[in-house]
Order: structure tokens, then sequence, then C-alpha cells
């Protein structure tokens, strides 16, 4: 079978709707097959994929609950739709839905692969989208009026998406074979004069490096490309997700930070950096407990709260709970004299005491073998010296690594 675009949406209630996105999409010279992932009555078109077929020998749960059978449903789509993708037969996914069915498609869209063409029409795409795109590549598009029936608008959006796909999935342009090594890396305003000097330099020296922003969602994108297999080596110079994550900032990368790294087995060079603060909103948005802390204004939509050496053994902690699990080459580069712009003398994070704390709780906590080691380094991290530092140790865990 030639490769087709998978055209989804729950037939028991958007069966026009999606019989007329496959009509654009075949009118436009793209092959597709319809998947039905209906939870409730039967289907009011007959799809190409049956239910039935996305489950597998999976039962959906014996239950009123819509929401169960939707997360079910979800997951065995996922499932589903990665056999395809591995089997090369996902030329890309396209979707309609309301929030049950955007809920319920997005899942399985994000864990398909960076790069292939993924489309959701909906009628929550104009709110808060971050639950259903997270860190993948997904295209929302709004469908103005609710997905039920064909008339004057729904059509225009619908086709609009059809065309849409096939475009992408006419013009699609495999990523080029290079030799480069590709590296990942993470970044914050605060400590971008090091990623900077370390992107230039191993770029001089023919690595094609991905920096990250290092908001939670640029966390979790690296670790996914790294999952992927599509970046071998990491410089995390950046772990300000974990202060976010331990104190409930607005930027936290979740419980599983730093898992698919290690899980790759990938060289890795790890630093501290900007894990003196915790990010907030604008200045009406941080929690009255945190009020009389010490905050700065970053811009009129961030706020930072600079951390305690208490919190600072916490990320220690939290950080080395991790890192003792590795199987692979890794190395914590510690810059004592400061890990943000802010955290310098004259500067309102300025804190040698709360760095402290962070720096000796890492120092214990952290296992250190012959593949796993710290330095302490009486720069700051955004000095050209620690940036060399950095860059001369990922060159020795990388040999090391094989």
């Amino acid at each position: 079978m030639n490769k087709c675009v998978y055209a989804v949406a729950t037939l028991d209630t958007k069966g026009a709707e999606l019989a007329f996105v496959a009509r654009s999409l075949s009118k436009a010279g793209v092959e597709v097959r319809t998947v039905d992932v209906g939870t409730l009555g039967p289907p009011s078109i007959i799809p190409d994929v049956p239910r039935t077929d996305v489950l597998g020998t999976q039962l959906l749960p014996d239950t009123k609950d819509r929401g169960t059978s939707v997360t079910a449903m979800g997951e065995a789509l996922r499932r589903y739709l990665l056999n395809e993708t591995e089997a090369g037969r996902v030329a890309g996914v396209l979707g309609i839905g309301g929030s049950g069915g955007t809920a319920l498609i997005t899942a399985a869209m994000r864990a398909l692969p960076i790069g292939l063409p993924k489309l959701m029409v909906s009628t929550v795409a104009s709110g808060n989208t971050a639950p259903y795109v997270d860190c993948s590549d997904i295209i929302l598009m709004y469908s103005v009026v609710d997905i039920a029936g064909l008339n004057v608008v729904s059509e225009r959006i619908l086709s609009n998406a059809a065309h849409a796909m096939a475009g992408m999935v006419q013009h699609y342009q495999a990523a080029p074979r290079t030799a480069r090594q590709t590296l990942g890396m993470t970044m914050f305003g605060v400590t971008t004069p090091c990623v900077s000097a370390v992107r230039t330099k191993l770029e001089s020296l023919g690595y094609d490096c991905l920096v990250f922003h290092a908001t939670g969602t640029g966390g979790r994108a690296m670790e996914q490309l790294v999952a992927s297999g599509m970046i071998q080596g990491v410089l995390d110079i950046t772990t300000t997700e974990v202060a976010d994550e331990v104190v409930g900032g607005v930027f936290p990368a979740g419980p599983n930070r730093f898992d698919a790294v290690l899980r790759s087995r990938v060289p890795l060079v790890l630093s501290l950096g900007a894990l003196d603060m915790v990010n907030f909103g604008a200045m009406d948005s941080v929690p009255t407990a945190f009020r009389q802390r010490k905050l700065h204004v970053h811009n009129a939509q961030v706020t930072l709260m600079r951390t305690t050496p208490d919190e600072n053994r916490q990320f220690a902690r939290w950080i080395a709970d991790k890192l003792n699990h590795s199987v692979a080459p890794l190395s914590v580069l510690i810059p004592e004299k400061g890990i943000s712009m802010l955290d310098a003398p004259g500067q309102p994070f300025y804190d040698p005491v709360a760095d402290a704390a962070l720096f000796d709780e890492l120092e214990a906590r952290l296992d250190c073998t012959g593949q796993r080691c710290l330095r302490r380094l009486p720069l700051h991290i955004n000095d050209p010296e620690f940036s060399a530092a950095l860059i001369n140790e990922f060159d020795r865990v990388q040999r090391m690594a094989g």
C-alpha cells in the first residue's frame, strides 16, 4: 500500500464531515484512509479502518463515562498510528473533532515523529492549546462553527484543512542525510552568553546544534527528539525547569525530565543554569504565598522569584536522584560564581549562600563513578572560560562513550 493520509474522527457523530474531508483529499490527488474512533453509537459512514481495528485486542471500558472511553480510545489510536507509521504507511494524519475528539486524536498525534504532517480541525483551537499540542508540531485549525453538519462555513474550513494537508504531503521534504552529529542544548535569556558561545564553537567544529528554550515544553521537546534518535548528544546547560517543577512555577517540564536522555545513553554534560529562579506570569499572578519573596520583574508577562537555600537543596536532590540511575558517561559542571545573569555581584539574585546550598547538596548526593563525575569551577556560568570548559567536557564524555 502507498503512503496515505489517515483522516480520523468519531464517526458516530462526524461521519458526513470526515467523508467531505476524504473527498477533498482525493480530489487533491492524495490517497486517504478514513479511521473511526467513535466510542458511542455505530458509525454513520463505513470507514476504511473500523474502530475494532484501532482497538485490536483492547476492549473499551464497560462504563457510561465518556471521558474514560475517550482516554482508552486515544491510547488505542496512539498504538495503531505508531504501528502504521513504523510500517511506512502514514503520509500524514488529519483529525476533526470537538473537545472530546480533539483530546482523543491529539493524544495519538503527539506520539508521532516530529516532521510527520499532523493537522487537527477543532472547536477548541482558539483557547488554551497547550494540553493538545504540548511539545509536538501539531497544526491546530479553529473550526469557527461547530463540526455539526456541512454548511457554507464548515465546508470552506474543512476544504482548507484538506488542501493544507495535501500540500504538506505532496511537498514533503525529508530531513537531509548528514554526517554531522546533532546536539541538543538548553538555554534561557539569562544563560544566553554561555550557550551561544558553546553553540558557535561546536558549530565551527562541524556539529549541528539545536537550542531549546527551557520553558517546560522546550525540555520535553529536546528529550522527545533524543528518544526519536534525532539528537545524539546533550549539553543540558540550563536546568531551570527543575525549579518550576519542584516549587510550582509556570515552566515545569514534568516529573520525567532527564529520563529520555538517560535511557537513550547519549553523551551528556549538565549544568545548573537559572536554578536561581522560579518563573511566574505577570506580577499579579504570583501566588499569595510568594508575594513577600525576592521578586524581579523580567518583563510585563514574566516575574522571577529568587530560590532559597532549602529549595536549592531540593533541586539538588531531585537532579541527583535522576542522574544516579545513569549507565552512560555524563558530567556535571558547577559554575561556583553564579548560575545566571541575575546571579552575579550587584545583580538582584546574587546569593552565594543559596548557591552554595545547591552546589554542596548536589556534590553530596551525586554518586560519582568512573562514568559519572562532578566538577566545580571558580567561574560564572556566562564566563567565556566556563563555555570552554563545557565544550572540553563534552568532548571528553563523548570519547568515553565511544
